[in-house]
């Protein structure tokens, strides 16, 4: 009964021993795990306090970086601010130029126009101071009857001097009308009477800087066209350019057409909807397919250097769609002419 009561007690002590063991190597595992936790923990906040430094010292380059970027633009804005500037300056410069280049034409126009009813004027005024000695005459001599007919005649001179003079008055205030600065006051208008004497002063004004310039011209006009409130210096300009521009092109047709070539500036009147028409026929050197939409764009012109601004048809478009709200059209075939639709409201 001692032995058995040794060996239990025995097997009592190596239970508690491996319990204990158990134990202990549990707890030995969770210090092990801890320990663990604890240095990936430090290893975590290491990382995370040097991924914070590093974005730190990004956000400062990247702060920099911008800062500078930002005075860079600055200084690029205002350089494009003071180009844009200079740009417009000489845009306005060169607009002025171009109305300068345009009355000076129209100028030359006129001066050929004026002439006529000068004639007139002259003539008829030498005439009716003979006429006005005749009727002298013939009242000394008593001769009452043949002194009422030249009366008669000399007041049919005096009517004509007056017309002419007239004339001459509606001439000079077209020429004033083009060249001042336009006041944007719409009147009512007679678009045929405008549309023939622009047709007249563009030509004869091309002349006189020309006198090779030889050109038909036809117009045809609708009678029944209702006048046209516009701002008539304006629609002036815009038809005496593109009336220059016309004769220009069939007189560079001219030089490489056949001997049979008649250069032909037409210009015709219609009433469409609610729009007074007006095209511009030539049968010149036409325009390239290629360069058609860009025909009114500022500074864009197909004439050689030296020979046009590329401002004409800019401005007239401007003044026709933005001025008037209408609209300018064109429509060509190169070697064959051009077709320029101006529309504006009625």
């Amino acid at each position: 009964m001692h032995l058995l009561e040794i060996g239990l007690e025995f097997r009592v002590f190596v239970g508690i021993v491996a319990m204990v063991l158990l134990f202990a190597s549990f707890v030995a595992a969770m210090l092990i795990d801890q320990r663990r936790k604890i240095r990936y923990q430090q290893s975590v906040q290491a990382l995370l306090e040097q991924k914070q430094q590093m974005l730190t010292e990004q956000n400062q380059v990247l702060e920099q970086k911008v800062t500078e970027r930002t005075a860079q633009l600055r200084q690029q804005a205002e350089q494009l601010q003071q180009s844009l500037t200079e740009l417009e300056a000489t845009q306005q410069q060169l607009i002025q130029r171009e109305k300068m280049a345009s009355l000076g034409e129209l100028t030359a126009g006129i001066a050929h126009e004026i002439q006529n009813p000068l004639n007139f004027i002259n003539n008829f005024s030498e005439l009716s101071i003979e006429m006005f000695a005749e009727a002298e005459g013939e009242l000394q001599n008593g001769n009452t009857r043949n002194a009422l007919e030249v009366i008669t005649g000399l007041k049919g001179n005096l009517e004509k001097i007056n017309y002419h003079g007239k004339r001459a008055d509606n001439i000079v205030k077209g020429m004033l009308q083009h060249a001042r600065t336009s006041t944007g006051q719409k009147e009512p208008v007679n678009l045929n009477e405008l549309a023939d004497e622009c047709l007249r002063l563009s030509y004869h004004g091309l002349r006189a800087k020309d006198k090779m310039v030889n050109v038909q011209l036809k117009t045809i006009f609708d009678a029944n066209l209702p006048p046209v409130k516009v701002v008539q210096e304006e629609i002036s300009r815009v038809l005496i350019n593109i009336l220059n521009n016309a004769v220009y092109a069939v007189m560079q047709q001219k030089k490489k057409a056949p001997a049979d070539y008649a250069p032909t500036v037409s210009i015709t009147t219609s009433h469409k909807d609610k729009y007074a028409v007006v095209n511009i026929n030539d049968n010149g050197t036409g325009i390239p397919a290629q360069v058609l939409d860009k025909i009114f764009q500022p500074f864009f012109t197909t004439k050689p250097t030296g020979e046009g601004t590329g401002l004409g048809l800019s401005m007239s478009y401007d003044i026709i769609t933005k001025g008037h709200g209408g609209k300018l059209e064109v429509k060509s075939e190169e070697g064959q002419g051009s077709t320029f639709t101006i529309l504006l409201p009625v």
